[in-house]
């Protein structure tokens, strides 16, 4: 299902004048253009600098994801830049934090003053709620690697996401539940576009199936107890518990095993999917969903390689890393596209360029796709997350939904 893939300028044709100057001296003689049937007319020399933000926790609830994200970022502007088809990124980072320490408060103001006029970020839909006005107010494409809210679908001509919404996965986690033979179900949610959503699917497609929510409990970010959400589940004695969080997973698995919960039968989703090693408690056998195709073996290497080059610690996940690697190979590509770093243009052309749009010649990597772009012609971007595919909405079509079962070590694996 996958294949390994690979501000304004200064220096950017910079009028009109300019541009029809080199499409008459394209039109007095032969170029690959030209030869090529449906080609485009291009202006050469194509010589583009595009200032890109990142905008994901390098603090906070879900700073676990932020590394991964980040070193999907680096990879792919060092890839970009490397292939010197006519486009070269300068990479501002920043903290997105989370709700508690507002990190991304600071951070957001510092990304508009570098000039940025697109961001890869925020991963927290609750975080880019607040900082999408904003974004697109100031003509900044947004697009998330992570953001999972079916709140999003639609939302803004300049906001992207190369997650699919929780609608899927909660599609997904519901249906192994039931598959795996439970008939009720308990399902303890943070109170967040988040956890609302994700919580709404699960619960819609559970006892679609013919299941039973027999207990729900909500809880608010930055809430450090959770003793009533777990008594009101366990007092329902659920045959699963459906925990969708972040890293509060961390106090409220032991407390489901204290009460008498079965540790074997909870089910995690995205935001809290990782190997839990020092948990007091046993996880073998519990399940996990998260977005994101099957990835090459050597993809972590490929993300430790630029990860540990700037002097950080290796890395040992990979959650949305591709998510990210492929929202800035494509936000690459449209702005090549579009022969234009402004954050309208590449959004106006990033639906074409994913293959949601035009007749695509299919390609996996940004040297690949540039070429095909520079020769006049469409490019069909399919990445390391699948193939990605932008809908009317801005929303990835037909995005993988992996399922992931815990071993013995509290260490979780792909088993679909």
């Amino acid at each position: 299902m996958i294949s390994q893939k690979g501000s304004r300028s200064a220096k950017l044709l910079a009028g009109v004048a300019l541009i029809s100057a080199t499409a008459l001296a394209l039109a007095g003689c032969s170029s690959p253009a030209e030869d090529t049937p449906g080609a485009e007319e291009r202006p050469e020399n194509v010589d583009l600098t595009l200032n890109l933000g990142s905008l994901l926790p390098s603090t906070g609830t879900l700073s676990f994801l932020g590394a991964p994200m980040e070193a999907g970022v680096q990879l792919a502007v060092q890839q970009v830049n490397d292939a010197d088809a006519g486009i070269q990124i300068q990479l501002t980072q920043a903290d997105e934090g989370d709700l508690d320490n507002k990190a991304y408060e600071t951070s957001i103001s510092s990304l508009h003053s570098a000039g940025i006029t697109a961001m890869v970020g925020a991963a927290s839909s609750s975080v880019t709620k607040l900082i999408l006005d904003g974004n697109s107010g100031s003509g900044i494409l947004t697009v998330s690697p992570s953001n999972t809210s079916a709140d999003f679908t639609g939302i803004d001509p300049l906001y992207y996401r190369t997650a699919p919404s929780d609608n899927l996965q909660g599609e997904v986690l519901a249906n192994e539940i039931a598959e795996d033979g439970h008939k009720t179900l308990g399902i303890i949610y943070q109170n967040d576009p988040y956890g609302t959503g994700l919580f709404d699917a699960i619960k819609t497609t559970f006892e679609g199936t013919g299941g039973e929510v027999v207990a729900e409990a909500s809880f608010n970010q930055g809430d450090g107890q959770f003793n009533a959400q777990v008594e009101a589940i366990a007092a329902e004695n659920p045959d699963a518990v459906a925990i969708v969080s972040y890293d509060q997973f961390a106090t409220i698995a032991p407390l489901l095993g204290n009460a008498g919960v079965d540790t074997g039968s909870l089910y995690l989703v995205d935001g809290n999917l990782k190997d839990w090693p020092v948990l007091p408690v046993d996880l073998a056998g519990s399940k996990g969903t998260r977005a994101g195709a099957e990835l090459p073996d050597d993809f972590l290497d490929q993300l430790n390689e630029v990860w540990t080059a700037g002097g950080n610690d290796p890395i040992d996940a990979v959650t949305y890393s591709a998510e990210a690697y492929d929202a800035v190979i494509l936000i690459a590509l449209a702005a090549l596209k579009a022969v234009s770093v402004e954050g309208a243009d590449i959004a106006a052309a990033l639906t074409e360029v994913s293959g949601g749009s035009g007749d695509g010649e299919k390609c996996t990597s940004f040297a690949e796709c540039a070429e095909i772009i520079n020769a006049g012609n469409v490019a069909d971007y399919d990445g390391y997350s699948g193939e990605i595919t932008f809908d009317e909405d801005n929303d990835p079509k037909g995005a993988a939904i992996g399922v992931y079962e815990f071993a013995d070590g509290n260490t979780h694996a792909r088993i679909k």
